[in-house]
């Protein structure tokens, strides 16, 4: 107990001594601890993770035993391996800082809640689909997460398009030349349309799921995707996760099923952290002037 009442009043009495500088440098450690943390968040990504754990814990392990031999070989693989990771995390990292040269320093620094652009993609494919489902317009629209869709991009005709309902609805038009095959939509844009995807090998499979939707479970299985599907037969709306299928789903229901998966509100952590931080140091700030005046 007195241990812990000593560590918080040395905790105390370093507070004064804290700079604006020495928090800016620890949150932006933390946001990228962060980064890091949503980069390995899915099942592959976390077995790497794991095993750059253990074998650095093996390291420590064989450097305190003295075993020379087995710690030059795993100092030798855990060099190997930084490069080897940031070749395999190559499209995550490419996008992470896609999306930080398109931002200025003032939209960097803004502190402000704005809306992010996954939650217009989502928008604008919700009321895609509730519009094709009553006009019984099939469609196939996969969401790339983690796990890149770059070969698959191959298979189509490449877009790079703003997401909008009436792109979505003119791509998947049933005399448009890229209706019958799949939508890819990659780092919030529309990066290829008419791609061709792997069906599923799944023998248990309900027998009056056509193309389309055993395409979409196929694609969910090899990848950790989020796929949309609106039947052409009966205008049911779908959406196929890990293998699983989910069907008969209403245009809120998907919305709410496309925000849990692409956007959970927990992204904002960092940001309301700062925000929060900010507000802190401007009271400080104010009552500092008030306490000289």
């Amino acid at each position: 107990m007195d241990t812990i009442i000593n560590f918080f009043k040395d905790f105390a009495s370093m507070l004064p001594t804290i700079k604006f500088m020495d928090v800016i440098d620890i949150l932006l450690v933390a946001v990228i601890i962060y980064a890091l943390i949503m980069m390995i968040q899915t099942t592959g990504a976390a077995r790497i993770a794991r095993s750059v754990v253990i074998i650095l814990l093996l390291s420590a392990v064989t450097s305190l035993l003295n075993m020379y031999l087995m710690n030059y070989l795993l100092d030798r693989i855990l060099e190997i391996g930084l490069i080897a990771l940031v070749i395999m995390f190559q499209p995550e990292l490419r996008r992470m800082l896609e999306k930080l040269g398109s931002k200025s320093l003032r939209e960097i620094l803004n502190m402000k809640t704005q809306q992010r652009e996954i939650d217009r993609v989502i928008s604008q494919t919700v009321a895609a689909c509730e519009t094709m489902s009553k006009e019984r317009t099939g469609a196939l629209i996969v969401f790339e997460r983690s796990s890149s869709l770059i070969d698959y991009q191959k298979t189509g005709t490449v877009l790079d398009a703003r997401v909008s309902s009436e792109l979505l609805r003119n791509l998947f038009f049933t005399k448009a030349a890229l209706h019958d095959g799949a939508v890819l939509i990659c780092n919030e844009r529309i990066a290829a349309a008419g791609c061709v995807l792997p069906l599923t090998q799944n023998r248990n499979i309900s027998s009056d799921l056509g193309t389309r939707h055993r395409a979409g479970i196929g694609i969910s299985e090899a990848t950790d995707a989020v796929v949309v599907i609106v039947s052409e037969e009966t205008g049911t709306i779908s959406v196929a996760i890990s293998g699983m299928l989910k069907r008969h789903l209403a245009a809120q229901t998907l919305e709410k099923l496309l925000l849990n998966e692409l956007a959970p509100k927990d992204t904002d952590t960092s940001r309301n952290l700062l925000k929060k931080l900010q507000q802190k140091w401007t009271k400080k700030g104010k009552g500092d002037k008030d306490a000289e005046t």
